[in-house]
């Protein structure tokens, strides 16, 4: 096949170098091994050597795998018609999706839609409205969160390795203890917040699921404050985690549901928040107020019932697939106790906790080698994250613990028990 040989790696690994940044092609190099990505469908991704790796990582956005059938078929016949709307007439795609996102949430209180590009759109929007609604600046966000790296979002997130440098145009946030229930009760006694914002599982923090005790306190503090609750579930929602909304399988009040990665089923870039009217109300007043050029096209649009339908499709698959997941790693962590130190999780997104940062480096190292992708935690960098599609079969997820257990191994070897190195 043309543009799949060493030349095109080679020339691949040189523009990004000479245009864009030496790391991103270097790590593009390592990843591949010296290839490139050229083809993918299902669980399996190919590369410009003929090699094919199983993906299991990919930022948790095919989680119907590459190239789903359906969702395939209905972009490609929405770029058949009409790819990008005229933003002055109305667009049927547009309404169809909203529609369709409004009744998969299935909260009668969450009936507006807010479409976007990806996550960071829908946190933009959310607190951008929040903020408006109460006339209140001030948003309460959790220790060890991710929500985007737009300015916005950036004030949400709490790492420090995105926020250096840009502190004094972060504003407007205080950071929860995670652990605390009444740290919201205590941050209202400081000042008003306009909103608590919440991944119910931080997914870039390391799978870590936030206690449920705590999040129904700090709801009930937040809603009793008039503040509003927004549960960022880009990540971990459309049965990543299993069910369609954490937050709402859990009965928690939530006034906005933020939604992305597979809600374009891994063909298009789409993100929404789902909004109670209330929380809608400047939008609903002037639409215009917030917009974005490319946010809603028709081409994106059509992704998104597709999508949903074939999600739901797979609804038992995923379960099953969890549960060998759960099986599975278990089993490594009790044959790697000193190396692989815990595995959380849950549905199809799981975080396996190695001893040293080094020890999590060289289990890349060997995955790389041996052919599977998976994607690390940049702000916790002994974690990797495990994100296998609900399209995997059973013998997928075997061969994909076959390599983790050889790189645990290779690890082991390399690094030793305690990361001072083999013996």
């Amino acid at each position: 096949m043309k543009g799949t040989d060493s030349t095109s790696a080679k020339d691949t690994f040189r523009a990004l170098r000479a245009h864009m940044s030496p790391a991103l092609a270097l790590a593009g190099k390592f990843a591949g091994q010296g290839a490139v990505e050229v083809a993918a469908e299902g669980c399996e991704v190919r590369l410009s050597d003929g090699r094919s790796v199983l993906d299991f990582g990919s930022y948790a956005v095919p989680l119907l795998g590459h190239r789903n059938p359906a969702v395939v078929a209905a972009v490609r016949d929405q770029l058949d018609a009409m790819p990008v709307s005229t933003r002055s007439l109305s667009s049927p795609p547009l309404a169809r999706a909203a529609r369709e996102v409004v009744e998969y949430a299935g909260e009668p209180r969450l009936n507006r839609v807010h479409f976007g590009t990806n996550g960071a759109d829908a946190v933009e929007v959310a607190v951008k409205l929040a903020r408006v609604v109460t006339g209140r600046p001030t948003v309460a966000a959790v220790r060890g969160a991710y929500h985007g790296k737009t300015m916005g979002a950036l004030a949400l997130t709490s790492h420090t390795r995105f926020r250096n440098g840009l502190e004094e145009l972060l504003g407007g946030v205080v950071h929860l203890d995670p652990e605390d229930p009444e740290a919201v009760a205590r941050a209202l006694a400081d000042t008003p917040l306009a909103a608590v914002v919440f991944e119910p599982v931080q997914g870039e923090n390391g799978v870590v699921p936030l206690p449920a005790d705590v999040l129904a306190r700090w709801c009930a503090d937040a809603k009793q404050a008039g503040a509003f609750v927004i549960s960022d579930e880009i990540q971990v929602g459309l049965r990543r985690a299993g069910e369609r909304s954490v937050a709402l399988h859990a009965g928690l009040p939530v006034d906005a549901l933020l939604l992305g990665k597979p809600l374009g089923g891994g063909v298009a870039a789409v993100s929404a928040a789902v909004l109670s009217d209330e929380l809608y109300q400047p939008l609903t007043d002037d639409p215009f107020r917030h917009t974005a050029t490319f946010a809603g096209q028709p081409l994106t649009m059509a992704a998104v019932p597709a999508a949903l339908g074939a999600i739901e499709e797979l609804t038992e698959r995923g379960a099953h697939l969890a549960k060998l997941m759960e099986s599975e790693l278990g089993g490594l962590k009790e044959r790697f106790p000193t190396v692989l130190t815990a595995v959380r999780g849950q549905g199809l997104i799981w975080g396996a906790d190695f001893a040293t940062p080094e020890h999590a480096g060289e289990v890349v190292v060997g995955l790389a080698e041996r052919g599977l992708l998976v994607s690390p935690c940049l702000s916790r960098p002994e974690t990797l994250r495990l994100l296998p599609p609900l399209v995997a079969a059973d013998d997928d997820v075997h061969r994909a613990m076959a390599h983790l257990e050889g790189a645990l191994e290779q690890a082991r070897s390399a690094v030793g028990e305690n990361g001072g190195g083999a013996a």
